[in-house]
C-alpha cells in the first residue's frame, strides 16, 4: 500500500486528476446500482432501457464535479470547505439526474431512488476522499521527513480545544516535529469529547497524561483569552515538568510572518497577567492627526514603537530622527512596507540622520519641515554602560535635551514630550541622574514666558523586549543550559510591554499643560529571581539548587552592577493626582528656577568640555534630589588618566 501511495504522490497533477475522474465515474455508477439494490431488496440487474441511465450518470456527474473544484483540492489537506463543495456538487447532480429521469421516462425508476442515490453517492465520494486523505497524509509525512526516529518526535498536549486548537492539531499532524496526544480545556461540557480524534481532558488529568505518554510540551491555543487568564493558566502549568509554548497569533499567521504549526515560547507579557486599558482615541489623535511629528531616537525600542503607533493615527508627516544609520534604515523600511500592506492613509516619511546635540541640524529640520510635535526618545539608557561613560551621557541626555528644547521654542513647536524613566527618581546611577536633570530642564523652560511650546515628561519603568532587557538574556542562557545570571536575589523591577508604554506616552503627552510630569501605572513589581525561575520551569526544566541537586539550570548571583539599585520608584514625593486615564498619574515635584538652573547648566557644559567627572558628578548631586551614587566614578578614560598621574 505504501508503494502504491508513493507512486500516486509522484504523479503529475493532470494524471492524478484523470485517475480521480475515473474512480469517481465508477463510484457514480456503483452508487446508482446500490440505490436500486437497496430499494428493491435484491441484487439488482439492470433491464431494458435502464442501462442508459448507468451509462449517462458519469457524463452528468463528472462535469459538475470539475466545475465545483473537486479535482483541484489537494486530497491530503482536504477539510471543511471541500466537504461543502462535495455536498453542493452531488446535490446539483442529483437534481439534474432526477429531471432527466422523469422527463425522458427511461424505464421504470422508483421515486425513492433519488434520495437513496444522493445519500449513497455522498457516502462514496466523501468517504473516498477522507480515506485517501488519511492514507496519503501519513505517507506524505514520511516522504517529506524521511525515516524519522520516533524518539525525536515531541509528544504534546494542546491547551484549548476551540477552533485555534483544532487548527493547530491538524497542522501538527502533517508536520514532523510534534505529535498531538490530547486536548486540555476548561469547559466541562467538552470533557471526554473528541476533536480530530484527540480526547479532551480537564487540567486535573495533566499529570496522568504526562506520565503515561511522556509528554514534553504543552502548547497554548487560546488566542482569545485575556492576559490575566493566560497568566493564570501559565501559573497552573508551571509546576509540571513540561515545556510550555504558545500558538502564534492569527495576525502573524495572516501576514505570513510565521506558519500555524510554528510554536513560540510563552510571551513574557503573559507572565505579567496585565491587560491593556482601551485607549482614549481623542487623546491619541490630539498631537498627531494631520500634524508634522518628529521622533528622536526613532530606531530604538520605544522610538520605533512610537513610530508604528503614530503611523495609524494619520499624521501629515513623520520625521524619523536617528543617529544610528542602520537603525534608521530599518525603521524607515519597516514603516514603508507597513503602509503598503495596511489600510492606512499614505503620509510622507522623512528619515533624517543626526544628533540631538547638533543645534544647526535640529533647527534646519524643525524650520524646513514645520515640525509641530516632538517625541524625544533619544537617550543613553544602559545603566552600567553610562556609568563607564558619564560625560557622553550628560552630553546626550542633558545637553541634548536642552538643545532640542531650545530649538523647539525657537521654531514654535507646539508639543514636546520627553520619554523619561523610573530611574530618575532618587537615582543611584548617572543615567537616572541625567534623565532627572533633563526633566528639570523642561520644567524650568516651561516656567519661562515668551513661548507657546508645551513641555511634558512621561516616566515609566522597564519595558519587555527592549534593548538590554533581561528577558532575551535569560532565554539565551536557558537555551545554553545555564547558568542564568541574576545580580541580586532581592532585586525587583516594574515591567510593561513596549506597545502599552508607547500608547500611554502618546495619551499622556496630549494631557500636558506645560511642565507636567506624568507617571505610568506599572502594576505590581516583579522579583527578577522569580522571573528567572518561572522562565526555567516553563522551558520544561528544573532549577538546580541545594534542594534540587539534579536540576538542569542553575541560577547564579553576580552582585549589583555599577549604578544599579535593588528597586526602582516612580515618584520623588507623595504629591500625585489622578488623570482622566486610569493608568496615567500626574506628579507634582520641585522645580529649580530657570535662572539658577541655567547657571548650573553652564557649569555642566564646562565640566563636560574639560572631562571633569568629579565636578560633573557634584553638579548632578547638587541639582538632582536624592541622587546618592552607588559607586565611585567609573569613567574608563578618567580612571586611566588618574593612573597616569
Amino acid at each position: 500500500m505504501n508503494k502504491l501511495a508513493f507512486w500516486f504522490l509522484g504523479l503529475s497533477r493532470r494524471t492524478k486528476a484523470t485517475i480521480l475522474i475515473t474512480i469517481d465515474s465508477m463510484l457514480v455508477v456503483l452508487a446508482l446500482w446500490s440505490s436500486f439494490s437497496l430499494r428493491l431488496g435484491e441484487f439488482y440487474i439492470p433491464k431494458d432501457d435502464i442501462w442508459i441511465l448507468f451509462v449517462l450518470s458519469p457524463f452528468l456527474a463528472v462535469p459538475i464535479f470539475i466545475r465545483f473544484g473537486l479535482y483541484r483540492a489537494i486530497i491530503r489537506y482536504i477539510g471543511g470547505r471541500a466537504i461543502w463543495a462535495i455536498f453542493q456538487a452531488i446535490s446539483l447532480y442529483i437534481v439534474i439526474f432526477t429531471v432527466v429521469v422523469f422527463q425522458t421516462q427511461i424505464g421504470v425508476v422508483p421515486r425513492t431512488i433519488t434520495p437513496l442515490n444522493w445519500l449513497v453517492l455522498l457516502l462514496f465520494i466523501g468517504g473516498s476522499r477522507f480515506i485517501a486523505r488519511w492514507w496519503l497524509a501519513n505517507v506524505y509525512s514520511g516522504l517529506v521527513s524521511g525515516k524519522v526516529d520516533e524518539c525525536c518526535i515531541k509528544k504534546v498536549i494542546i491547551y484549548g480545544a476551540g477552533s485555534a486548537g483544532a487548527q493547530l492539531a491538524s497542522a501538527l499532524e502533517c508536520g514532523k516535529e510534534f505529535k498531538p496526544i490530547a486536548f486540555i480545556d476548561d469547559d466541562k461540557l467538552l470533557h471526554k469529547q473528541k476533536v480530530n480524534g484527540l480526547k479532551i481532558h480537564s487540567i486535573t488529568a495533566l499529570a496522568y497524561l504526562i506520565e503515561k505518554h511522556q509528554i514534553t510540551d504543552v502548547l497554548l491555543a487560546i488566542p482569545s483569552a485575556s492576559r490575566a487568564r493566560r497568566s493564570e493558566i501559565i501559573r497552573l502549568l508551571e509546576p509540571y515538568p513540561v515545556h510550555v509554548r504558545s500558538m502564534p497569533g492569527m495576525v502573524e499567521i495572516a501576514q505570513g510572518k510565521i506558519k500555524v504549526d510554528e510554536v513560540q515560547e510563552v510571551d513574557v507579557a503573559d507572565l505579567l497577567g496585565r491587560d491593556a486599558v482601551a485607549p482614549d482615541q481623542s487623546l491619541l489623535s490630539e498631537n498627531i492627526t494631520d500634524k508634522v511629528v518628529m521622533i528622536t531616537g526613532a530606531g530604538g525600542s520605544i522610538g520605533s514603537e512610537l513610530c508604528r503607533q503614530i503611523m495609524v493615527l494619520q499624521p501629515a508627516k513623520v520625521i524619523l530622527f536617528e543617529l544610528n544609520e542602520f537603525a534608521l534604515y530599518s525603521i524607515d523600511k519597516e514603516l514603508r512596507r507597513a503602509i503598503s500592506k495596511l489600510a492606512v492613509c499614505e503620509f510622507e516619511i522623512i528619515p533624517v540622520l543626526g544628533s540631538v546635540i547638533d543645534e544647526l541640524r535640529l533647527k534646519r529640520v524643525c524650520t524646513v519641515l514645520n515640525v509641530q510635535t516632538i517625541y524625544h526618545a533619544a537617550a543613553y539608557k544602559h545603566v552600567p554602560m553610562v556609568e563607564h561613560n558619564p560625560c557622553e551621557a550628560v552630553k546626550n541626555n542633558v545637553l541634548g535635551t536642552l538643545c532640542l528644547a531650545q530649538v523647539a521654542i525657537a521654531c514654535h513647536v507646539e508639543t514636546f514630550v520627553l520619554i523619561s524613566t523610573d530611574k530618575a527618581v532618587r537615582p543611584t546611577n548617572t543615567m537616572g541622574a541625567t534623565k532627572r536633570f533633563a526633566e528639570l530642564v523642561l520644567q524650568g523652560l516651561s516656567l519661562e514666558e515668551g513661548h507657546n511650546t508645551r513641555f511634558t515628561m512621561v516616566r515609566f519603568g522597564n519595558v519587555l523586549g527592549s534593548s538590554g532587557s533581561v528577558i532575551p538574556l535569560f532565554r539565551e542562557q536557558i537555551a545554553q543550559g545555564g547558568p542564568v545570571t541574576v545580580t541580586d536575589p532581592r532585586i525587583i523591577r516594574y515591567f510593561m510591554t513596549i506597545p502599552e508604554a508607547a500608547q500611554l506616552v502618546i495619551q499622556a503627552g496630549a494631557m500636558g499643560q506645560g511642565g507636567d510630569v506624568f507617571v505610568l501605572d506599572m502594576g505590581e513589581p516583579i522579583k527578577i529571581v522569580d522571573l528567572a525561575k518561572r522562565m526555567i520551569h516553563l522551558s520544561g526544566l528544573e532549577v538546580k539548587d541545594e534542594h534540587h541537586l539534579n536540576g538542569e539550570v542553575e541560577i547564579t548571583f553576580t552582585g549589583l552592577r555599577p549604578g544599579e539599585k535593588l528597586y526602582e520608584e516612580l515618584l520623588i514625593g507623595d504629591n500625585v493626582s489622578d488623570t482622566v486615564h486610569s493608568r496615567i498619574m500626574r506628579a507634582e515635584e520641585d522645580v529649580i528656577p530657570w535662572e539658577e538652573l541655567n547657571m548650573r547648566l553652564d557649569r555642566l557644559k564646562t565640566a563636560v568640555e574639560k572631562d571633569d567627572c568629579l565636578e560633573m558628578r557634584a553638579i548632578l548631586m547638587e541639582s538632582v534630589s536624592g541622587f546618592v551614587p552607588q559607586c565611585e566614578v567609573r569613567d574608563w578614560l578618567w580612571m586611566a588618566g588618574q593612573d597616569l598621574k
